[in-house]
């Protein structure tokens, strides 16, 4: 069977407000003045320590990186499921991959909380294995994870399909040598399109990916 791999924020939910929450609730407490929902997001996809320095140089806040992170990641695990949801039609794109293709789930989130928006969002059991981005597997744009996925599942790229939908997507499928499949309404989207070669797959929106997969 081929082999479906899955990006998470920005892919299958929208997770923005509470990403943004997290992160204004850091900036507020540590003095600074909450940043727009918009500007966050602009932040996400290359993993939490990422965002926390990026969010932080932003509000002009000099605080230790490490300390801060993991008050991040404390202020997030309260909000992961309070605004976050799985994009209309994403369910049941999944219900339709699921009998002709092996699922699996790469993100630069860590680990436990892309298993408990997974198992809150009740579609964790889509998934046959879920890599977050503090494993021993690095983060995107590193294929690590991708081919410790395609090992996993015994494929090759030509029957892999990475499914994303920014820049840091794109360039872990091309790193890996597999295919990818871009989603437009993610949020990550405006990061890739200067990228794009005309060789991608591309969706419009969740109920395309059956047909298009």
């Amino acid at each position: 069977m081929p082999l479906l791999v899955f990006d998470l924020d920005g892919t299958l939910i929208d997770s923005r407000h509470d990403l943004a929450n997290a992160a204004n609730a850091l900036i507020t407490e540590s003095g600074g003045q909450p940043l727009a929902v918009d500007a966050i997001t602009a932040m996400v996809g290359e993993g939490a320590p990422l965002l926390v320095r990026r969010a932080l140089k932003a509000a002009g806040l000099d605080l230790d990186v490490r300390t801060a992170l993991a008050r991040f990641l404390e202020l997030y695990d309260e909000r992961l499921l309070v605004h976050t949801r799985l994009y209309d039609g994403t369910r049941e794109a999944l219900e339709a991959l699921a009998p002709r293709a092996t699922l699996a789930i790469l993100t630069n989130k860590p680990q436990r909380p892309t298993e408990r928006i997974l198992e809150g969002l009740a579609i964790a059991p889509f998934f046959r294995w879920t890599i977050g981005g503090d494993t021993a597997h690095g983060r995107k744009p590193d294929p690590a994870g991708l081919h410790h996925l395609m090992s996993s599942a015994g494929t090759g790229p030509i029957e892999t399909v990475m499914v994303g939908d920014s820049a840091i997507d794109l360039r872990t499928a091309r790193a890996a040598g597999t295919r990818v499949c871009l989603v437009r309404y993610g949020f990550g989207f405006r990061t890739a399109e200067g990228e794009l070669t005309g060789d991608e797959l591309v969706a419009g929106h969740p109920s395309e990916l059956p047909t298009i997969l």
